[in-house]
């Protein structure tokens, strides 16, 4: 891999955070964007790690050149966690980029800064480079998938960049349900993780209304970050969306983006339901956690749901997503071609619980002929009360 930072210091933690692990090695590093460009061309790095501030051509800069040159390694931006970060790293993955990592804020020693850099680092570098047995991890460049488009979270045109199945799922066989009974919709519940906030985009902004029902969703991502995807997502089409606040009535046609570092639940008062923030501990090492927020809406409305799992690593949402197959409801999954990496939704797939698996660009479609056909029984304006 290609490790792409003006600062001196930096490149030394991220390297010697790597280091420890033997599948991944080090070829090359870049003080900016520029030398970066030489470099992949140079090195055919499987993978890129891109700060985002750095002089003569910044990182945003150079996801969008690498894309233009048709170069679809992965690439993993280092981020603060800022206002400023979460809205730069945000115009990154509309650039082009696949994944990001926070930098260590507040470490108090060099020890915990390699150690946090290394377990946020390393899983999603393994799970966008598939490992090839007998090969370092940077001895040849990958193999790829095609590029695909990835859709935009912000104005402007959508930049290619690749797609990566997780084959741990891709080697066991989807079996989709059979199509569930008919059954009423109360609100719709979704999960995502890496790449999620373009599958996001994609989704919401191909609305062709706002729904009928209210919207949870479940994106792993840090504090502030939530908040600027929420305001980013708001300005793409026909609903409202909001960062969740404890206490929030839920209402149709509102998309309630889980804030980071939180559990997503839904909660009964006073006959309305109303979202419930709660700091318990983390769920498939995440926080908000898909499984906590589909587990809550199946306990408050039963089989009246449907339930969507997009694109990211690991298997949180399985559980969750076999909790609303129990219950009745409805769950689709994002299909491997267009998933970043598909490690949730192949999860819910190969363990028998999706009902269809869906390329993105049809998964608005679907989630409206759904509700269509269901109906939520309820005035398009009023809150969510009790089950009818």
């Amino acid at each position: 891999m290609l490790v792409v930072d003006d600062s001196v210091v930096v490149r030394r933690l991220v390297t010697d955070s790597l280091s420890r692990d033997p599948d991944i090695e080090v070829v090359g590093f870049a003080s900016n964007g520029r030398i970066a460009l030489a470099k992949v061309d140079q090195l055919a790095p499987d993978l890129v790690t891109m700060d985002i501030e750095m002089p003569e051509m910044n990182g945003i800069e150079a996801v969008r050149a690498l894309r233009r040159n048709r170069h679809t390694m992965p690439i993993i931006m280092f981020s603060t966690l800022t206002e400023r970060g979460a809205s730069a790293t945000l115009d990154a993955l509309v650039a082009g980029a696949t994944d990001y990592v926070t930098k260590p804020a507040n470490v108090g020693s060099v020890q915990e800064s390699l150690d946090r850099v290394a377990s946020e680092l390393i899983p999603k570098i393994k799970a966008l480079v598939p490992h090839r047995p007998g090969a370092g991890a940077a001895s040849a460049p990958a193999a790829t998938a095609p590029a695909v488009a990835r859709p935009r979270i912000a104005a402007g045109a959508p930049a290619a960049a690749p797609h990566v199945a997780s084959s741990a799922h891709a080697r066991r066989p989807v079996v989709t349900r059979p199509a569930p009974a008919p059954h009423p919709v109360s609100a719709v519940i979704i999960g995502s993780s890496t790449g999620g906030p373009e599958a996001l985009s994609k989704v919401i902004g191909s609305l062709s209304a706002a729904p009928s029902v209210p919207v949870l969703v479940v994106q792993h991502m840090p504090p502030v970050f939530t908040r600027q995807l929420a305001a980013r997502l708001d300005r793409l089409g026909p609903a409202t969306v909001v960062e969740a606040a404890d206490g929030d009535l839920l209402r149709p046609g509102t998309v309630y983006i889980a804030p980071g570092d939180h559990h997503l639940e839904l909660s009964r008062s006073a006959g309305s339901l109303r979202v419930k923030l709660t700091d318990g501990p983390p769920v498939n090492f995440c926080r908000p956690a898909v499984d906590v927020l589909f587990r809550s809406a199946v306990r408050e409305l039963g089989g009246q749901l449907l339930a969507l799992v997009l694109t990211g690593m690991g298997a949180d949402g399985r559980t969750g997503s076999e909790d609303v197959v129990g219950a009745g409801g409805t769950v689709l999954v994002q299909d491997e071609p267009t998933s970043v990496v598909w490690g949730m939704p192949g999860a819910v797939a190969t363990a028998g619980f999706a009902h269809r698996v869906l390329p993105l660009g049809e998964v608005a479609p679907t989630l409206e002929s759904v509700l269509a056909r269901a109906g939520s029984g309820r005035p398009a304006a009023a809150p969510i009360g009790g089950r009818p």
